[in-house]
């Protein structure tokens, strides 16, 4: 009996699948930490013998050359990518048997890519699947935009043709497995399907509802900023990364800690935005476990800063450094863990935390500063009238645009303002982080409607 199973990645907003028949197996676009997958090889007492990429990621370092090495599986790289390292190059058209029964056929749907590809499983007496990686997703498809804005144009109605190439070709009844689509800036938008048919995509994604131009202009303007460390992976999946090493850096005392503050390293603080407002150490940066952690820390972070954690527990240092080695942060200088009692030799630096209720007061009585961080989509939607907007990704370049005087921050729902009001913290500007729901803002501020985009 053939299974199907998934493998999350919801901090990138991914999936990666594991296909066995209860005696070999396949993965399509793993992630980079494999032993995942090898715990579940294991677990279902399979051997792996094929590992296939969809296309060169630009969201996280791939596990797949590492995986197909550790397992001596073949590795299945479009013919037309240029790669550094040795694979088993599959084109278009071509078969792949897997096992007695099983076979995947490639099939060609640019627009993610101009070289991506779907999988198509076929399985006597099993119904069809497709694995669609950045092609068809559940309600959308993947952002035609990552490799600049000279191909936008191309890849937009490539990507068009690819889905409905999959809905023409395919049984309605075909099961849809995307890689993309589950909080991935990869997505040209998000849904809360949890799986998906040809069938119902035909009925609700819009690049088969649509007429062509319908779709390419939705699509195009509903797009917005991606995390600047997707112009390192490309690089990274084409070089051939090795497996990472996940083993616990070396603890750093306080002195030390205080060494790399002062050298201008990024010393990370892992706890939450409360524990981090309620007592922090000066000059480190807030990027709470709790939320989008290595996207937003890759994001904001100049490429080849030396990185040392903070946190609570030696656990949640491990699960920090597995986030970032999954987009090509391997190298972690330190770490530390306890309270910050224990990481500074001076009494705990703090900052208030607020909702929009206090804000609301607090603006009939003094001046302040409304510092919005949300991305410009966002902004567009609605705002705070008078607020200033600076969105997140963009605050480390412009942290002197922000008007002097109390800053309180904000941003949807308060993560994104927590790491805002850690930066605003460490640059000794007077902070209070709002902790509150933008949806309720609205109940107590002048909020700029949705109509007046041009205010």
């Amino acid at each position: 009996m053939m299974e199907i199973v998934a493998i999350d990645t919801p901090s990138l907003g991914d999936r990666s699948y594991l296909v066995h028949d209860g005696e070999v197996a396949f993965v399509v676009d793993p992630q980079r930490d494999i032993d995942r997958v090898l715990s579940l090889l294991e677990d279902r007492g399979v051997r792996l013998t094929h590992v296939f990429e969809t296309h060169i990621h630009n969201d996280y370092v791939t596990g797949g050359l590492a995986l197909a090495r550790a397992t001596g599986a073949a590795y299945h790289v479009n013919a037309a990518d240029e790669v550094s390292f040795d694979r088993a190059p599959i084109e278009a058209g071509e078969l792949v048997r897997v096992g007695q029964a099983m076979t995947v056929r490639a099939v060609a749907t640019p627009g993610h890519t101009f070289t991506h590809l779907a999988y198509v499983l076929e399985t006597p007496g099993e119904v069809p699947a497709v694995f669609t990686g950045g092609s068809l997703l559940f309600g959308s498809t993947g952002r035609p935009d990552l490799l600049g804005p000279a191909h936008t144009g191309e890849l937009v109605h490539a990507q068009y043709a690819s889905a409905r190439r999959l809905a023409a070709d395919l049984p309605d009844e075909t099961k849809v497995f995307p890689t993309h689509g589950f909080g991935s800036f990869c997505s040209a938008t998000q849904s809360e399907a949890d799986s998906s048919t040809i069938g119902t995509e035909k009925c609700a994604n819009p690049a088969l509802t649509q007429s062509e131009q319908e779709y390419v202009d939705a699509l195009l303007a509903g797009l917005d900023a991606y995390p600047a460390y997707y112009a390192q992976m490309g690089p990274a999946n084409a070089a051939g990364p090795a497996a990472p090493d996940l083993s616990m850096p070396h603890p750093a005392d306080k002195d030390e800690l205080k060494r790399r503050i002062d050298a201008g390293e990024w010393v990370v603080d892992l706890r939450t935005r409360t524990a981090f407002a309620s007592g922090h150490v000066a000059g480190t940066l807030n990027f709470g476990l709790d939320g989008n952690f290595a996207t937003y820390l890759g994001w904001l972070i100049p490429w080849g800063t030396p990185v040392t954690l903070l946190g609570a527990t030696s656990e949640d240092v491990a699960a920090a450094q597995r986030e970032l080695v999954r987009i090509g942060i391997d190298r972690l200088e330190a770490a530390a863990t306890g309270t910050p009692g224990d990481w500074t030799g001076t009494a705990p630096e703090v900052y208030p935390r607020a909702s929009f209720a206090d804000l609301a007061l607090v603006r009939h009585h003094r001046p302040v500063v409304t510092l919005d961080v949300r991305r410009d989509g966002e902004w567009t939607d609605g705002h705070i009238d008078g607020a200033v907007h600076i969105p997140l990704h963009g605050l480390l370049d412009r942290l002197g645009e922000v008007p002097d005087g109390e800053v309180w921050v904000h941003c949807q729902s308060g993560y994104r303002a927590s790491i805002a009001a850690s930066l605003l913290a460490a640059a000794r500007r007077d902070v209070v982080l709002i902790d509150d729901d933008f949806d309720l803002a609205g109940d107590v501020l002048a909020k700029v409607p949705v109509s007046a985009h041009g205010a």
